[in-house]
C-alpha cells in the first residue's frame, strides 16, 4: 500500500511547523558553513571552541545542527571569528511571492 506523498515547500522548517521558519533556515545554512570551515581546517572541537570563544560541547551542538541558543547575530560573529567577511544586501523583491532571506556563500570550495 502506497502512502500519500505531499510536496513540501523549499523550507523544511516551514513544512515541519516551526515558528520563524525563515530564521531557522538562515541559521541552519550559516551553521553548515561553520561546520564546513571547521572540517576544512581539520580543527578539533576543542580547538574550534577556543577560536570561537565557546565550549567544546557547544561546538558539538553546532556540528549536530543544534541551533538552540544561537541567534543569527551570534552565528555571524562566529563566522567572523573564523576569518569570514559577511556582507548583507537588502534589495527590493522582484516577484509577487513573499520576501525571503537568501544566504549565498562566496567560498565555492566550502559550498
Amino acid at each position: 500500500m502506497a502512502g500519500k506523498i505531499t510536496r513540501g515547500s523549499s523550507n523544511i522548517f516551514a513544512d515541519l511547523g516551526f515558528d520563524y521558519p525563515e530564521e531557522m533556515e538562515t541559521k541552519a545554512k550559516l551553521v553548515s558553513q561553520i561546520n564546513a570551515i571547521i572540517k576544512n581546517r581539520k580543527l578539533t572541537q576543542k580547538k574550534a571552541g577556543e577560536i570561537l570563544g565557546i565550549t567544546q560541547s557547544r561546538v558539538s551542538d553546532l556540528s549536530r545542527g543544534g541551533l538552540s541558543g544561537f541567534s543569527v547575530d551570534r552565528i555571524l560573529r562566529l563566522l567572523n571569528k573564523l576569518d569570514r567577511d559577511i556582507e548583507i544586501v537588502i534589495k527590493t523583491k522582484t516577484t509577487k511571492k513573499p520576501a525571503t532571506t537568501t544566504v549565498i556563500f562566496a567560498d565555492k570550495k566550502l559550498a
